[in-house]
């Protein structure tokens, strides 16, 4: 399959996005979200992969129970790949980029690709046409190695920013296993104090969720997260956040906890996350905003959907820690020409899918915990052997041959009844339905099943819209 390599592929890309002009500079940039498809960059990537797989037998080992063991696929856990700098002409073509920030061992290049979701490529004067090396990204080296009942010992101290283990050195090739910690760079740092690091992961994972009100919740977690960032920076902070953000979500969801334990039987983590959404009220999409921001998110999409759905999303990307972030709102018909990333929605004398959500469950950043974590698989795979756990995955609401995304049936969470008599008694709901949550509860989180091709960093707006629809908490009683 070559880029874009048919007219049909074209069209069916092109339904995702809304045409808009090249970007110039400022907030101008944000608007653009019409990523390509690049087939022959990712086939060329993978057939160095598959190279290296044949030299390396415990690499390909680790590839066959990935697949089998956690419906994964190698190349998601692929941090970074090892060639020879004969490469650097043919990368070029396909689109890749010099990244001139990564710090490198001397002689080394580092090479990415702006407009895919791919690995990046170390370019040194010592590999040869077939990668030398490969990276896998993992959460932990020491739960890798449990896993795998592997002696050694990393390179880097304990919870720094970068640690690295080489093994299964065959045939001129090695696999290495990696940890990073808001770090883009590739040098071990030798010196390195873990008690800040220590100090803000505690602060964030005790940080109390239930307040009186919305208003006194994020102004006390904007306290908290300033001390994290004093504590161990922007970048540091940002991963910091969101491993205790996925932790909360999967406490509180019974797929993602079968899923974890599988991944984590090869000491893999959540290190596939693809990206984590997060739901908010009109009234504090702009406070989330903030969070984000002191975490260094940029903005990248932004979705008017009010005429499909009632619901806009900003999607920002923390270019450090690699994280995305959707985040969804309620949006009215007429609400589609306002940076609601900026600017304060008015109140709604209705709620749509999320606004209810988030009424009865509370914002994600406090009481309720990211609605959804999307991590990338082998869909079909993980479909089936998820079904073998009994957990149900729901119809794909992305079935293209370079996206295809479905949800874990909801987890049903129990409702305050403090937050649905607020609800009921502003009119936001009626009786039958405030009955109705009381008893039942409402879908509360879900895992979802994810799997990119041709390197595709998007979304599908119109397909977000059917899922959004479907999952509105008002259908979902266990009658229906």
């Amino acid at each position: 399959m070559l880029y874009r390599r048919t007219a049909a592929l074209r069209a069916a890309a092109a339904t995702f996005m809304i045409s808009i002009a090249e970007p110039k500079t400022g907030r101008e940039a944000e608007k653009r979200f019409d990523w390509p498809l690049c087939y022959e960059a990712e086939n060329h990537i993978l057939a160095k992969i598959d190279s290296f797989l044949q030299r390396n037998q415990f690499a390909r080992s680790v590839a066959d129970r990935m697949l089998r063991e956690t419906g994964t696929l190698f190349l998601d856990w692929v941090d970074h790949v090892v060639v020879g700098k004969s490469e650097a002409k043919v990368l070029e073509g396909l689109g890749y980029c010099k990244e001139s920030s990564a710090e490198i061992s001397l002689g080394q290049t580092v090479l990415w690709h702006p407009e895919a979701m791919l690995p990046r490529v170390i370019l040194d004067p010592k590999a040869t046409e077939f990668p030398s090396s490969i990276a896998l990204r993992v959460d932990s080296i020491a739960d890798f190695m449990l896993a795998h009942r592997l002696t050694g010992e990393a390179d880097g101290l304990p919870l720094s920013q970068f640690r690295s283990l080489t093994l299964a050195e065959e045939s001129d090739t090695c696999l290495e296993i990696i940890e990073r910690r808001g770090y883009r760079g590739y040098l071990v740092k030798k010196k390195f104090d873990p008690a800040p690091f220590v100090k803000a992961q505690e602060l964030w994972k005790t940080r109390p969720r239930l307040f009186a009100s919305d208003e006194q919740g994020f102004s006390l977690t904007q306290q908290i997260l300033d001390r994290v960032i004093d504590l161990v920076g922007q970048d540091v902070a940002c991963s910091v956040v969101f491993e205790q953000e996925r932790a909360y979500w999967q406490s509180r969801n019974r797929a993602a906890q079968i899923q974890k334990t599988r991944q984590d039987k090869l000491g893999l983590g959540w290190a596939n996350h693809d990206h984590h959404t997060f739901r908010s009220s009109r009234e504090h999409f702009v406070d989330l905003m903030r969070v984000l921001e002191k975490l260094g998110f940029e903005r990248r999409e932004r979705y008017y959907a009010g005429t499909q759905a009632g619901w806009g999303a900003q999607i920002l990307e923390q270019p450090v820690e690699g994280i995305v972030a959707f985040c969804d709102v309620d949006l009215q018909p007429e609400e589609t020409e306002i940076d609601f990333s900026r600017e304060k929605l008015p109140p709604s004398p209705k709620l749509g899918t999320i606004g209810l959500w988030v009424g009865l469950h509370g914002e994600s950043i406090l009481e309720s915990g990211l609605h959804h974590l999307e991590c990338r698989f082998d869909y079909s795979l993980l479909r089936d052997q998820l079904a073998e756990l009994n957990v149900n995955v729901m119809k794909p609401f992305s079935d293209f041959p370079f996206l295809k995304q479905a949800f874990t049936e909801g987890e049903r969470w129990h409702v305050r009844r403090e937050r649905a008599e607020r609800l009921r008694d502003a009119a936001l709901i009626d009786s039958k339905q405030f009955d109705q949550f009381m008893r039942e509860g409402a879908i509360g989180s879900h895992l979802e099943n994810l799997q990119r091709k041709g390197g595709f960093k998007g979304f599908n707006q119109k397909s977000v819209s059917v899922i959004i629809q479907a999952t509105d908490p008002r259908l979902q009683h266990t009658g229906a």
